[in-house]
């Protein structure tokens, strides 16, 4: 059989893989969507607290934050079908949770579960990198941004199910907010089904069958033909370390500057219909266009690619910082964000597979996950403390010093030296 025949039937199990982790990703999307909309009013209407209703999206990237490292452990020890189905039924444990707490009007049951449904927002993310395990060198970035892109789905029509979630809700003798986490319940109940169904042959334990034969070709070939494994691993693993701290410090950016946007709006005059226009368009930015960047990273590169997301970013940072009241400045600014938070996310993605052995790439994976998102709660929690001290000028001063940090980092990989394949 030749390298070409072999290659064929690897090419339609990957698009099968993709196909798969997508439509995983958009149902299970739906509820993440929905709930993240649901679980700040719902935080409202029992502590009757509105100044605590943030505390939905913060304990979501807590509970993501604290389930990456679990997650990818399970991966590399049973692989990403268990993992990934695993965080699903944890999820719904989660979305339990809520509803029972929303029934008993139980504030730290209600925290407690929207952390746990965090879990979703961590599998959507080890997601991503499942579609790189078998993908050539050169579509990696372009399979896992598909994966990325399918994200936009669950993130608009999510919020769009709170009306009818609140009928669903009274049907059952609820409260009205808490029927939205019925739909939640299937929503990860079925990406869980698809994917355990579905993901066959795991693409990591495969991608680890593929590599040993790969390693038995390798042994009867002539000394010196290939790098020693324990010399490719530690060649890597400074750039690993630096891949993960741009993708962190993107990421912080990203949440800081859009946590305090409605605030922004709101203190000029701005309604709440013109803050969720402004966000949604936010969001678009984010995943719209993720597939664009994984194709452009597959031609000029992953670093290339990083570093124009980072001065998009920066063109961001600046349109936020000078705006003032001008809120097509401001849309602009945030449309921006999400632009350059895609570029760096998609190829900085790719690019820690890129210069990440396979025997620590899933451990590598749940790190990133875990820092990323510990970077945004960070950064967004501060960024109030932040804006209340200088607005969004000063917001905008201290997330430009993280995208220079960004921009460092990433001037200081050796690409060549350091990638692994």
């Amino acid at each position: 059989m030749t390298a070409t025949t072999e290659r064929l039937p690897a090419t339609r199990t990957q698009s099968r893989i993709v196909a798969i982790l997508a439509l995983a990703t958009v149902l299970g999307g739906l509820g993440v969507g929905a709930s993240l909309s649901a679980g700040a009013l719902l935080i409202v209407d029992i502590t009757g607290n509105d100044a605590l209703s943030g505390l939905g999206s913060t304990m979501n990237a807590v509970g993501a934050a604290l389930a990456g490292m679990p997650l990818a452990r399970l991966a590399a020890r049973r692989g990403r079908r268990i993992a990934l189905a695993s965080g699903n039924a944890i999820a719904v444990l989660g979305a339990v949770a809520i509803i029972a707490a929303a029934a008993a009007g139980a504030s730290p049951l209600l925290f407690a579960g929207l952390a746990v449904l965090g879990v979703a927002s961590a599998v959507q993310l080890q997601s991503r990198f499942a579609a790189t395990d078998l993908a050539v060198p050169e579509n990696r970035a372009r399979d896992l941004s598909l994966v990325v892109w399918s994200i936009t789905i669950g993130a608009v029509i999510g919020p769009n199910l709170i009306t009818p979630g609140e009928a669903v809700g009274e049907a059952l003798g609820l409260p009205g907010l808490a029927g939205i986490f019925v739909f939640t319940i299937g929503a990860q109940l079925a990406a869980g089904l698809v994917v355990w169904i579905g993901l066959r042959p795991d693409p990591l334990i495969e991608s680890r069958r593929l590599a040993a034969v790969a390693r038995s070709a390798d042994a009867v070939r002539p000394s010196g033909d290939g790098p020693h494994p324990e010399a490719t691993a530690g060649r890597g693993r400074r750039a690993q370390f630096l891949v993960i701290a741009l993708i962190a410090l993107a990421h912080a950016t990203m949440v800081g500057i859009m946590a305090m946007t409605p605030l922004h709006i709101t203190h000029h005059g701005g309604s709440i219909t013109l803050v969720g226009f402004t966000i949604s368009l936010h969001i678009a930015g984010m995943y719209a266009l993720s597939p664009v960047f994984g194709m452009l990273a597959g031609r000029i590169g992953t670093r290339p690619v990083v570093l124009l997301g980072f001065a998009v970013l920066a063109l961001a940072a600046v349109g936020a910082g000078t705006g003032g009241e001008s809120m097509p400045v401001i849309q602009t600014a945030l449309v921006l964000l999400g632009i350059g938070w895609s570029m760096v996310t998609v190829a900085g993605s790719a690019l820690l597979t890129e210069v990440t052995p396979l025997e620590v790439r899933p451990r590598r994976q749940g790190q990133s996950d875990t820092i990323m998102n510990a970077a945004g709660a960070v950064f967004g929690a501060a960024s109030g403390a932040i804006f209340a001290a200088g607005g969004f000028p000063v917001l905008a001063g201290v997330a430009g010093a993280l995208i220079v940090l960004g921009v460092v980092a990433t001037a200081l990989l050796r690409s060549r030296r350091d990638s692994v394949h």
